[in-house]
């Protein structure tokens, strides 16, 4: 387990170096000038030049991306240009409010998804069967941003049961957290519904039901388990996207996040505080795909036979 683990973690650093090489390219070739934005109009040419000089903004791209990979690897992700604060602290600062969301808005998916999608596999094609994945679509399909703007109009301007937006205590968590786990329970849903199928099809589910085991215990015991094998990796993909930041419903209900943290350096071209935020959410969708992977063996012996002798 140790050894996958670390031959996994040896292939995605080659994903990280070449994410801050595109990123970096890309921040310098869109026009704008983040000192400039920063001293307004009110600061001559001079000013700014000087002032790009003391940042070393005047440094070749090849040179400030090398410094910015180095400071990386040792946990410095530089200044923010706006802010003058250390990326690193606030990312950090900024993590913990993501993390509750995140942790919040998977709890609802899951709750919601995998019962609905057990539900509508049992009763396929039945009217509950219909409405489960009818419900789900409308969640995958609405987009976020909307589906947000109803929920606070619906809950908290005409009926006055949530806050409209700000993150003071847990009901300030509620209406995100359904916002975004809806539309992460809908595919939970439908994929567990589908792969459920799949397995009810097999031999070994046909026996255990010829035995005489009750329907319920047939798909607790044998088929939920194995069903879940793939749904795993969508649950830990999701909560890895959404630990990265959830920008466009951090930004509707103002939470102070990392996706906050992104938009507001995206329009003030912060780079430094940019770089980091997306380094920071790649290395988190890199650890949700290891963890997917090492609870692939946890569900699955054959997969642990696999990693023990060393099959790829």
């Amino acid at each position: 387990m140790l050894v996958f683990a670390l031959k996994r973690i040896a292939v995605s650093i080659p994903v990280l170096i070449g994410t801050t090489a595109l990123l970096f390219v890309m921040l310098n070739v869109i026009p704008g000038d983040p000192v400039a934005l920063l001293m307004k109009e009110h600061a001559s040419a001079e000013v700014i030049e000087r002032v790009r000089s003391q940042m070393n903004l005047d440094d070749p791209m090849i040179t400030r991306y090398f410094r910015f990979l180095f400071g990386a690897l040792q946990g410095d992700l530089g200044v923010s240009i706006k802010l003058n604060r250390p990326v690193t602290t606030l990312i950090l600062n900024a993590f913990p409010n993501t993390l509750i969301l995140a942790l919040s808005a998977a709890a609802v998916s899951w709750v919601i998804g995998i019962p609905a999608g057990v539900l509508s596999a049992v009763r396929r094609d039945s009217l509950l069967d219909n409405f489960f994945m009818g419900f789900s679509l409308l969640g995958v399909s609405m987009p976020i941003f909307w589906s947000a703007l109803l929920l606070q109009y619906v809950f908290a301007m005409q009926l006055k049961w949530l806050p409209v937006s700000g993150f003071y205590g847990p009901k300030y968590v509620i209406l995100p957290a359904i916002v975004l786990g809806w539309s992460s329970a809908g595919v939970i849903a439908r994929l567990t519904r589908s792969s459920l199928l799949e397995v009810m099809r097999h031999d070994y589910i046909r026996t255990a039901r010829a035995k005489g085991l009750r329907e319920i215990r047939v798909i607790s015991r044998h088929a939920l388990k194995n069903a879940l094998i793939p749904v795993v990796t969508i649950m830990a993909i999701q909560v890895a996207s959404l630990l990265s930041g959830a920008v466009i419903t951090e930004a509707i209900f103002g939470i102070p996040g990392v996706g906050r943290i992104s938009v507001n350096a995206i329009q003030a071209r912060d780079m430094p505080l940019l770089q980091g935020s997306v380094l920071f959410a790649t290395a988190l969708v890199i650890l949700g795909n290891l963890i997917a992977d090492i609870l692939y063996s946890v569900l699955d012996p054959r997969i642990r036979h696999q990693m023990k002798g060393g099959v790829k």
